[in-house]
């Protein structure tokens, strides 16, 4: 029997923004109040109740040190007044459809115009909106209400008339109220601000309706959107309106064979899926019963087993769609292959093999041609669904697998078992996404099981918490100045990062990531990224850990001292200049001073007359005064060396050419005459 569930089901995007808000405001630590339920659904509100929010009715019964949340159905103006003069901290939810029908009425009423809403006046948007006015306005339901405003008030027809409606406002009953408006207001502007998600929603409730036999409208019964989907579906088909799945029991569904589901904009996911897979249940079982029924009818004389009981037998045989075993009876025994298993892509020969012993469920027997068909599957379920309910009551851990991503959540199978976790369950933050963990095995506890119903709420999350105190547990009894872990970058701030330990977090402040002075943590690392840090202090009562990062064999002045000694001649770049000097980086995280007199043999009046941010050049390290960690450097050092070095080679060379001049002299003069004996 086919179930239909409407895409646009659910959660508006007003409303989701003005749930997540809520939870952003509880992850953060604050206590949380709303100016009224934030949504029309009793269910969550509870839920939200649990986790300690609180509803106040007006501002003054806020708790002055909450943080007060405006629904998405808004406020009046004078609302916010109050909550500034009160000194209320704030997050305002209004839904941007609706704060855009605030700033049209308001403006329009400011110069005049009279403003007519179509709406509920009981309705808090309604009232919002009404608030924004400057002016005179009217609430009306019906085009018979906004002929009775025409008639009794007919001024109006003679002023400017500004026409809106509600977000959720009946779409056909909207389009009447403007052509009989258009025929009594000749100065009338028109704005449609009927949400266009509320319109979608109505349309494909229209469309759901004209095709099936029965439609379930899931919402809160005091939810204005959710009894016009009532009203729009009724006038079509048989139509039921719940808030919970549970409800559903309460109904004959017998004769039903198409089934429409959608749902106002307050209900959230996880309620859907239950009604869904509720509806399904009660379906199948309706359709289980009557098939044995009729075989109990026809062949009760004759069984020597009955339906539903569990028996143990031998794989006698194995074809491609089903399997044949002996449990012991008169009866030839077989398991279709959709019996066997889930998996529709699998083939018996690689789950069973000829001799082996299974468990199973008699699900029909035919004495007439000595048959019983049987389910390996449904045994397993039902085995997995007890294991559940003892693990629900122990507290004990399962192992499965996520199947499947749903609205508000993830579906996970453990021994044959559906199991539900919702989005708030199924990871350890909630900004993670849910896709990564299709197909992958996790660990979960169960939170709640509804035996009547074989359905299991189960939580990830719960398991991750556990794992991590351990883990915390175990790193303070371990922990101790000085020792290593390598551990994952989990965020970064303006002033450092922080480094998952193992079930703890410490910190590496910004000027422990590098011995160069950097304006944000992520020109060293990335989240995600795998450091090497040292714990460098302990604050075990506020449980806080600081971090190391920097080696000591990294440190600049190590390496200066290492390699660059004085009187080390090297290039250097001009980083920055003053009216004394320049100032020039040796190695990263170095610099050194070039004094105005070291700059030149010349006198100059301000180092940019030679120099430029920049520039490479070569200097002399004078000085090292590793105490107070300057460094003096000199241009002017190397420039004299090398006129000195020139002056040298100058006089060198004008020695040999004294030299050589004179030898040729010697060799070019004449002999002394002989001397007469």
């Amino acid at each position: 029997m086919p179930i239909t569930v409407a895409q646009t089901a659910g959660f508006c995007f007003g409303v989701k923004r003005a749930v997540d808000m809520v939870y952003e405001a509880l992850d953060a630590g604050k206590q949380v109040c709303t100016l009224g339920p934030i949504i029309h659904n009793p269910q969550m509100v509870e839920e939200l109740s649990q986790k300690g929010v609180r509803i106040a009715g007006r501002v003054e019964d806020a708790p002055r040190d909450a943080t007060l949340i405006i629904r998405s159905h808004g406020v009046a103006g004078e609302v916010y007044e109050q909550i500034e003069k009160a000194g209320l901290g704030m997050a305002d939810a209004t839904c941007p459809f609706v704060a855009k029908i605030h700033q049209i009425v308001a403006e329009h009423s400011k110069e005049g115009a009279v403003i007519l809403v179509a709406g509920d006046p009981e309705h808090p948007e309604v009232q919002g909106i009404c608030g924004h006015c400057r002016g005179p306005v009217y609430v009306f339901k019906t085009p018979e209400k906004l002929q009775e405003i025409a008639e009794n008030v007919p001024e109006l027809c003679e002023k400017p008339v500004i026409l809106v409606s509600q977000t959720t406002f009946n779409k056909k009953v909207w389009e009447k109220s403007v052509e009989m408006a258009k025929k009594v207001y000749t100065n009338l502007k028109i704005f449609d601000t009927i949400c266009s998600a509320t319109a979608r929603r109505q349309e494909e409730a229209v469309s759901l309706a004209e095709k099936s036999d029965l439609m379930i409208v899931v919402g809160g019964r005091h939810s204005s959107n959710t009894l016009k989907l009532f009203d729009i579906c009724s006038s079509i088909c048989d139509t039921v309106l719940i808030e919970t799945a549970k409800e559903l029991y309460a109904y004959d569904f017998g004769g039903k064979i198409k089934v429409g589901v959608t749902a106002g904009a307050s209900t959230p996911a996880f309620i859907i899926k239950e009604v869904q897979l509720t509806m399904s249940e009660i379906l199948n079982n309706n359709n289980i019963e009557e098939d044995v029924n009729f075989e109990e009818a026809l062949e009760q004389s004759l069984k020597s087993t009955y339906n539903g009981e569990k028996v143990t037998g031998i794989v006698t045989g194995i074809a491609p769609n089903e399997i044949s075993v002996d449990i012991g009876t008169k009866h030839a025994g077989y398991v279709p292959l959709h019996e066997l298993t889930d998996d529709p892509t699998a083939k018996p020969e690689d789950i069973v093999k000829k001799g082996d012993e299974i468990n199973l469920i008699v699900v029909r027997v035919n004495d007439v041609e000595g048959t019983v068909m049987m389910s390996k599957r449904r045994y397993d379920a039902i085995a997995g669904f007890e294991k559940i309910c003892e693990a629900a009551e122990t507290g004990e851990i399962l192992e499965g697998v996520v199947v499947e991503v749903v609205k508000g959540g993830v579906i996970a199978t453990t021994g044959g078992v559906r199991v539900f976790i919702p989005a708030s369950q199924a990871t350890a933050s909630r900004n993670d996404s849910l896709e990564d963990l299709l197909r992958k095995p996790v660990s979960f506890k169960i939170l709640e099981v509804k035996p009547e119903r074989r359905r299991a709420i189960g939580s990830i999350r719960a398991v991750l918490r556990e794992q991590r105190k351990a883990l915390e547990e175990k790193f303070w009894s371990e922990v101790e100045v000085g020792k290593v872990y390598h551990g994952a970058v989990k965020s970064l701030t303006s002033y450092g990062a922080f480094v998952d330990l193992g079930g703890v977090d410490g910190m590496v402040h910004i000027s422990e990531l590098s011995w160069s002075r950097i304006k944000h943590p992520s020109e060293v690392c990335n989240v995600g990224d795998v450091l090497e840090v040292y714990i460098k202090d302990i604050d075990a009562e506020n449980k806080k850990i600081s971090l190391g990062f920097k080696k000591a064999e990294d440190n600049p002045w190590e390496i200066l001292k290492r390699d660059y000694p004085v009187g080390t001649v090297c290039k250097v770049k001009i980083v920055s200049m003053t009216a004394f000097g320049a100032f020039a980086q040796i190695i990263p995280g170095i610099d050194g001073l070039i004094h105005i007199s070291q700059i030149s043999n010349e006198r100059i009046n301000k180092p940019q007359d030679v120099l430029s941010i920049g520039q490479e050049v070569d200097v002399k390290i004078t000085d090292i005064d590793f105490e107070k960690k300057r460094i003096s450097l000199s241009m002017r050092a190397l420039i004299e060396e090398q006129e000195v070095a020139a002056q040298e080679a100058a006089a060198q060379e004008d020695m040999q050419s004294m030299l050589e001049f004179a030898q040729q002299a010697a060799e070019t003069e004449e002999p002394a005459p002989e001397t007469a004996e």
